[in-house]
């Protein structure tokens, strides 16, 4: 087996919990392989240095103010500063660092492409890291295409199915329905994204068996590596480090684990956890039909509202759900999904909440917000088949209680749970015989030892 002692990784993860989280995951892996780890990260939203005690943290200037939030509505255009203004304010903490130690690898999120050409400059080799499914990723090379041909902006009636990409609809697409503006601002950094060419390799958190398609025309693609390693957490380190990383947490939000004690007190499967994830949301109305559908369904439910929503739900909504439910402001979810009691997921279908549900065979309740959710949803629900589509559910409070029945008393709901427990089989045998882990470790070290012997015949002669 590959180590990699006397090597030092960068990691350059953006201020998002979604892309946060699996970079992490992915340096502790690293870590466990013997790499040194410099986590180079954003001021706004940064990291926990506590929560990783080995790894070395080092920030830098991102322009962004502390008081910003970052929602569905400002998404692209926290990509497009990033982009646009953190060249000059990273390049100086590279610099700084690689006068201090040689730097085997930069591996950068696919989020922030324009580090790749700042590494390069510095001599640096890089990994693209993608914390998409890679369906979704190739989805991109569509994009620039479709805009020639009038397509965009995508609009409400694209039903029909994008040639290349089946079961995919254009309305599935990551720019449907971003209006022309955004959309342009999308196009612009998805073609941008796409000629950017890693040096070492390309990493996707997905699972070789259920992408393998889309996986193949990534790698005729690519003259690198594309490497699948997913799920990131179920690959979390080795035996001997495994207690200490289960014990760090990724989030950039305080977990409450008293949903935990809570959900002992319930029946198997009986719990429909709800969460949107870190950056989508419902409107002050729809909450309240949410809140009122969940109640009337008569079902146990875990509802995460984040902090700065929570507030305007009333005191007499909040009442009405505590009978059969429980809120929190934000819940420890591989914890959640793996207990006993819970029996469905209410998701936006991020692609890290995605994951985690299939792992711990839990089936979905698909309701994507914003960009690769609607690819994830579509391959959840028509794909895998372990969830149900709820994309066109309007959130009135009779809509929702129907939807929440059929997926936690219905037959139909309970053979989605029969085919996501075979799904979690699955992905158990599936990480257990993945070598992708150490190709990647092997192309670090072999470029690294290439560069170092150069680097000795140069000074030789």
């Amino acid at each position: 087996m590959i180590m990699a002692s006397n090597h030092r990784l960068i990691v350059i993860p953006p201020p998002l919990q979604g892309h946060m989280t699996p970079m992490l995951q992915l340096a502790t892996i690293l870590y466990s392989k013997g790499f040194s780890i410099t986590v180079v990260h954003t001021k706004f939203n940064s990291p926990d240095p506590t929560n990783h005690p080995d790894f070395t943290f080092v920030p830098f200037h991102d322009g962004l103010p502390d008081s910003y939030t970052v929602s569905s509505k400002n998404f692209i255009h926290i990509s497009s500063h990033l982009n646009t203004n953190c060249v000059t304010p990273l390049k100086e903490v590279l610099v700084r660092i690689i006068k201090e130690e040689k730097i085997s690898c930069v591996i950068y999120d696919g989020l922030m492409h324009f580090i790749d050409s700042v590494a390069r400059e510095l001599n640096l080799p890089t990994i693209l890291f993608r914390t998409t499914c890679a369906t979704n990723y190739l989805s991109y090379h569509w994009l620039s295409l479709l805009q020639r041909n009038g397509y965009l902006p995508l609009q409400d009636s694209s039903m029909e199915m994008v040639e290349g990409l089946e079961p995919l609809r254009f309305k599935d697409l990551p720019i449907f329905n971003l209006g022309e503006s955004a959309t342009d601002i999308m196009v612009k950094q998805v073609t941008e994204s796409l000629s950017v060419k890693p040096s070492l390799g390309v990493i996707f958190n997905t699972i070789e068996f259920l992408e393998s398609s889309s996986l193949q025309k990534l790698r005729k693609l690519y003259k690198v590596g594309v490497f699948s390693i997913g799920p990131l957490h179920m690959c979390m380190a080795s035996s001997e480090t495994q207690e200490k990383n289960n014990n760090c947490s990724t989030s950039l939000m305080k977990e409450d684990y008293s949903c935990i004690t809570w959900l002992n007190e319930q029946e198997p499967c009986s719990v429909l956890y709800v969460s949107l994830g870190s950056i989508a949301s419902w409107e002050e109305k729809e909450l309240i039909e949410v809140a009122y559908g969940l109640t009337n369904s008569e079902q146990r439910f875990l509802w995460v509202i984040r902090p700065e929503t929570i507030e305007s739900i009333p005191e007499e909504v909040k009442s009405a759900t505590r009978k059969k439910g429980r809120i929190v402001t934000w819940a420890p979810q591989r914890e959640v999904l793996a207990h006993r009691a819970v029996g469905g997921f209410w998701s936006h279908c991020g692609w890290n909440s995605t994951l985690e549900s299939m792992c711990f065979g839990v089936p979905m309740m698909c309701q994507p917000c914003f960009g690769d959710q609607r690819v994830n949803a579509r391959l959840v629900s028509n794909v895998w088949k372990v969830g149900i589509e709820c994309s066109e559910m309007r959130i009135k409070r009779d809509e929702v209680e129907g939807a929440v029945r059929r997926m936690m008393v219905s037959e139909e709901g309970k053979l989605m749970r029969e085919k996501a427990g075979l799904m979690k089989d699955k992905i158990k045998i599936s990480v257990r015989d993945n070598d992708a882990l150490n190709g990647i470790v092997h192309a670090i070290v072999v470029s690294s030892s290439n560069s170092s012997a150069q680097h000795n015949n140069h000074n030789s002669s």
